[in-house]
């Protein structure tokens, strides 16, 4: 596994980093290590066990802008399904879609942007879902949170057992 969880000063799952980043965040002091893959990691000077999850030791600053907009953030909001067909699929099978294409002026921003599938991306083309006769599962909005259990059931190989009682939904 190439992931390590990392849970916020107050032991909640925050956001899903390599196992590279978390050794480094822990050697600058700003983690500490609480459940290790049993794997260990060695340089010339030194060996440690490959993070698995790890606690932030200072608190998170507030985030004025929101949820940043991102492929990533886009599918998990949408839940990695296809917001025309319903069809779950992982990260590869899906697309973004324009709901006002951008050929009428449709912007890329949370409120035109939904995940769809590459078959219902493609029927629907550059027109709007009314003009294809498609229907929208759920309306796109701006989030101000994102659930992280969306982004760890995608991980191909599944959930780690190591995350497992951190994740109130593994």
């Amino acid at each position: 596994m190439d992931a390590t969880l990392v849970l916020t000063q107050s032991y909640v799952p925050h956001r899903i980093v390599t196992w590279q980043r978390a050794v480094t965040m822990f050697f600058d002091d700003k983690v500490e290590v609480l459940v290790d893959y049993g794997l260990p990691l060695r340089s010339p000077s030194i060996t440690i066990m490959m993070p698995a999850v790890v606690r932030m030791l200072n608190p998170l600053r507030a985030r004025r802008k929101g949820v940043k907009f991102s492929r990533v953030n886009v599918l998990s909001r949408d839940g990695y399904v296809c917001q025309y067909c319903g069809r779950n699929a992982p990260p590869r099978e899906l697309t973004f879609d324009h709901v006002v294409p951008r050929a009428q002026g449709g912007r890329t921003v949370w409120e035109n942007i939904v995940t769809a599938c590459v078959r219902c991306n493609s029927n629907k083309g550059a027109r709007t879902p009314a003009e294809a006769k498609m229907t929208l599962r759920k309306s796109p909005y701006r989030p101000r949170e994102l659930p992280i259990a969306g982004l760890s059931l995608h991980l191909g190989r599944g959930v780690p057992d190591a995350w497992k009682d951190w994740l109130a939904t593994a």
